[in-house]
């Protein structure tokens, strides 16, 4: 019959715990899942990996996770599920506050402390997800309301069952300030199929890694979506402005 120390091997369970106020990784999984049910092991450490986050280990090797710990995971858990933020800017933001910094605000003009992430808070941070109808769309984007249903038709923004999220609302005011230029949405077709052809490029080189069932590979597939979107777009930025640079040689 197998010892006590082996079985706990077998099933993969840590032969130290880890005692007081501290958690070992299962404990972190059980105190996670309410709130993020598809919470597992691998994405832990691949958070730890980009150095989210930094538990203190026992002589043996084994992790241990303060409370501290714990609700810095919620918080970046939250920002990446609600926020859709990258990793690269979740991460300088709290790194800034274990400076004693007070950064600037995140995108979406939040301004939160990971230390201080409560239930009540990943509530908000839910909540904050915009919905917008269309006619709150229109409004908040300052738009005619013909320019948001050719915005539509043109299918540069597009609802989903019915509401519009905050990258149409972007999307929409971007498109108002170039109204005033005489820039209608019919020009801006090429923008929709330039950002098709992006997209397509994006998954292809992603998709060896997003083809992965585990959730440390998808998010690290997400990761890799975003910096190569962020490269594609300043690249575009830069092709634009140089030959912008020479109108005026």
């Amino acid at each position: 019959m197998p010892s006590p120390q082996s079985a706990r091997r077998t099933v993969g369970i840590a032969p130290e715990r880890v005692h007081g106020n501290v958690l070992n990784i299962g404990e972190v999984l059980t105190e996670l899942s309410g709130d993020f049910p598809q919470i597992t092991a691998s994405k832990i450490r691949f958070l730890e990996e980009k150095g989210l986050i930094s538990p203190q280990r026992t002589r043996a090797g084994y992790r241990k996770y303060a409370p501290h710990d714990v609700e810095r995971l919620r918080f970046v858990l939250a920002l990446q599920r609600d926020q859709y933020l990258p990793l690269k800017v979740i991460k300088d933001y709290v790194d800034a506050i274990d400076r004693g910094e007070k950064p600037e605000s995140l995108p979406g003009g939040m301004t939160l402390s990971p230390r201080m992430v409560s239930d009540q808070m990943s509530r908000d941070l839910h909540s904050y997800t915009r919905s917008l109808t269309l006619e709150t769309l229109t409004a908040e984007a300052g738009a005619r309301h013909a320019l948001v249903l050719d915005l539509v038709g043109f299918g540069l923004i597009a609802p989903v069952d019915g509401r519009f999220d905050e990258h149409a609302l972007r999307i929409t005011r971007a498109c108002v300030l170039l109204e005033g230029h005489g820039i209608e949405p019919r020009h801006l077709r090429p923008f929709r199929a330039a950002a098709d052809r992006e997209l397509g490029l994006v998954e292809r080189v992603v998709a060896p890694v997003a083809s992965r069932r585990d959730v440390a590979s998808k998010a690290r597939a997400a990761e890799m979506a975003r910096e190569i979107s962020e490269l594609c777009l300043n690249l575009h930025t830069a092709l634009v402005q140089g030959h912008i640079s020479r109108m005026d040689s």
